[in-house]
């Protein structure tokens, strides 16, 4: 099988596959756990077919998808690039529930640390703030996680869903290597403000939902059911009226990938990657034919013609939907 080509992270030197693997789903969001004898196996197939980027979180179970990663991925240490995340409060009463954001400094020592373990690794090689902590002052966090780096604990600063003012603050007090947000063709709001920054500042852009939670790959339409358990039962763009307005998009992309012989889900992940060459998507799956489909996005050649094609056809669908319910859409973009 070809290998998967490499990307590097804006200027902080971290190079990982052009597609990496999103991990949170193995666990935890889109219905019941997966087997975990099996998660193993998929993570070190996508090893095995290039793969080298793995994103994970604490909240993911909680813990339970670090625990899966760490078993999986810390044999194979020095073939993998691993990317975490911390700043969310757990339940004081030990439930699997979150109360709120904390980004204090000595609570990102605890869940770094905590990490390591769970991980069964040296370094985090990539350490995310979550959410922005609108309690915490920016320049803490950077300070903070600047310390665990002098330490060796950790060897690159990134952070997830924040806005251009935070990206700056961060940035002057410790360099981001990394900036993760919702990105895709039924999502474009990076492209405003966000993507701008990334080049100017040298930091890469790691779009996550880049199949727009599933819905891109067009195996899901307005009759689709999801599991009680799944939470896209609470986002207001996958409502039987929304997915069904919504399936222009769908159709959109359908008609390039029977163009390129290829598939809705390629296209939409070889779109990502056309759009700059520090993009790195980390599409989610638990299986292993899913797995397979997304890497072979890396090697489809999308022309000059194509994606004036697909931007001309994309601008003139109107999207329904908010991307998350109201009370979620409030932690972003700060």
């Amino acid at each position: 099988m070809k290998q998967i080509p490499k990307r590097k992270l804006g200027n902080g030197n971290l190079e990982v596959s052009a597609i990496g693997l999103g991990c949170m789903g193995m666990s935890f969001g889109y219905g019941p756990p997966a087997d975990k004898r099996e998660m193993i196996k998929l993570l070190h197939a996508a090893v095995d077919r290039g793969v080298t980027f793995f994103d994970t979180a604490e909240v993911y179970g909680p813990f339970t998808n670090e625990e899966l990663v760490g078993e999986a991925l810390s044999p194979i240490r020095t073939q993998v690039v691993i990317a975490t995340k911390f700043g969310f409060a757990p339940d004081p009463n030990g439930g699997s529930r979150w109360s709120g954001l904390n980004s204090r400094p000595e609570h990102i020592r605890e869940v770094a640390e905590a990490s390591l373990r769970r991980l069964k690794i040296d370094a985090i090689d990539l350490l995310y703030q979550h959410r922005v902590d609108p309690n915490v002052p920016i320049e803490d966090v950077a300070g903070a996680v600047r310390k665990l780096i002098q330490e060796g604990k950790v060897k690159h600063f990134g952070l997830s869903e924040a806005g251009v003012k935070t990206i700056r603050r961060a940035h002057a007090v410790h360099p981001v290597t990394a900036l993760q947000s919702e990105y895709s063709l039924w999502w474009r709001k990076p492209e405003e403000e966000v993507l701008p920054i990334c080049e100017e500042l040298g930091i890469g852009f790691v779009p996550f939902s880049p199949l727009g939670k599933g819905f891109l790959t067009g195996k899901i339409d307005e009759k689709t059911t999801f599991d009680s358990s799944d939470f896209r039962n609470l986002v207001p763009r996958f409502t039987p009226e929304a997915r069904k307005a919504n399936q222009a998009m769908v159709d959109l992309l359908g008609k390039i990938a029977t163009r390129k012989k290829a598939t809705p889900a390629q296209i939409a992940l070889a779109w990502l990657l056309a759009q700059k060459p520090w993009i790195v998507p980390i599409p989610g799956t638990t299986k292993l034919h899913r797995m397979e489909e997304n890497i072979g996005a890396a090697a489809i050649e999308l022309t000059p013609a194509d994606l004036r094609e697909i931007d001309s056809a994309a601008s003139a669908i109107k999207l329904e939907g908010a991307r998350y319910p109201e009370q979620m859409e409030q932690l972003t973009g700060r």
